[in-house]
């Protein structure tokens, strides 16, 4: 059987190790090397799993690769993701995409031309709750969407996430792009315009751990998210993310992670979430590889990364403004 070949370029984010654990769980791929400057980040992966290390990405591109994913952070997903295009690797890229429309149109645009495919990292898709609703939107069993409320309250991240040279923003955009994309997704439709505020709350830093973003789209469903960093290290867990679809039938509410068992241990000291439920990540790098090696296009493509960055981006401008902002037609 040939094998797809894989390889990571930067563990900056956290949800690198869950894609390496599940591209290594498949028996028709091979991670044959993780690019990463920081060596001791990455050695508990390479060295237990025999995965060569390149200290530059470009040595790792220049390997007999099939697909990259890439986890560094946000400011450099347009770099790595053009110098992966132009070797003729396929591309799994963290969100947000970019950091500004003009670049992710670029890597959309580089990646068409040298024949590579470019899939964004929202495995919110993957989970059976979100799955679920998106068959009985479909299916009409509540009509025609009217409205929509999200959320996606989590912990503070820290590192680079605060550090807005690197991360492009905090919690607003952050946490707008995952909900995001399922509105667009259920809706088949595009924002048009945003009106947003963004603050900070809750933390004891110079970027936004909170924020109010609400959209109106191109078929006349509106719409609200809550994307903040407000929970405390003390909540069971990271975070949420929950959507409420109002219908003209009837409403759906989705709570992507309530599969779980609640715990009450001494030794934590705390309550905590024992997850039983989907793992949103495989769900994620298995959809991937297989369109790889199907020949067949993404389920997430860069343009659904642009349309959810992009609303993250018109939601400071317009808190900057303290007024609603159009977007560009799609």
């Amino acid at each position: 059987m040939n094998k797809i070949k894989v390889g990571f370029i930067s563990f900056a984010h956290m949800h690198a190790a869950s894609y390496l654990h599940a591209m290594l769980q498949r028996s028709d791929v091979e991670v044959i090397g993780i690019a990463d400057e920081n060596a001791e980040r990455v050695a508990p992966f390479t060295t237990a799993n025999g995965i060569a290390y390149y200290a530059d990405y470009q040595d790792l591109l220049a390997q007999e690769v099939d697909a990259v994913v890439i986890c560094s952070e946000n400011s450099r997903h347009a770099e790595l993701t053009l110098k992966a295009a132009e070797a003729g690797k396929h591309v799994l890229c963290e969100k947000p995409l970019g950091l500004s429309e003009e670049e992710m149109l670029h890597m959309i645009q580089v990646c068409k031309d040298h024949g590579v495919q470019l899939m964004t990292a929202f495995p919110c898709r993957y989970l059976t709750s979100v799955r679920q609703a998106k068959q009985a939107v479909d299916e009409g069993v509540i009509g025609e969407i009217v409205a929509m409320k999200g959320t996606n309250r989590g912990t503070m991240p820290g590192g680079w996430f605060i550090d807005k040279e690197l991360s492009g923003g905090g919690a607003v955009f952050d946490h707008t792009v995952h909900v995001m994309d399922l509105m667009h997704w259920f809706t088949g439709s595009v924002v048009q315009e945003v009106y947003a505020h963004a603050e900070t709350l809750f933390h004891d830093t110079d970027i936004d751990d909170a924020g109010m973003v609400h959209v109106k789209f191109a078929n006349g469903v509106f719409a609200v998210l809550d994307p903040s960093w407000s929970r405390s290290r003390s909540f069971p867990t990271w975070g949420d993310v929950t959507l409420e679809i109002i219908g003209t039938k009837g409403t759906l509410m989705v709570d992507s992670f309530a599969q779980k068992n609640d715990v009450y241990s001494d030794a934590a000291q705390k309550a905590n979430w024992s997850y039983w439920g989907d793992d949103m990540d495989s769900g994620l790098v298995n959809s991937f590889v297989d369109s790889i090696i199907q020949g067949k296009p993404v389920q997430i493509s860069g343009e659904d990364g642009y349309l959810s960055a992009r609303v993250g981006l018109a939601a400071y401008e317009s808190a900057r403004q303290g007024k609603p902002v159009q977007l560009r037609s799609i």
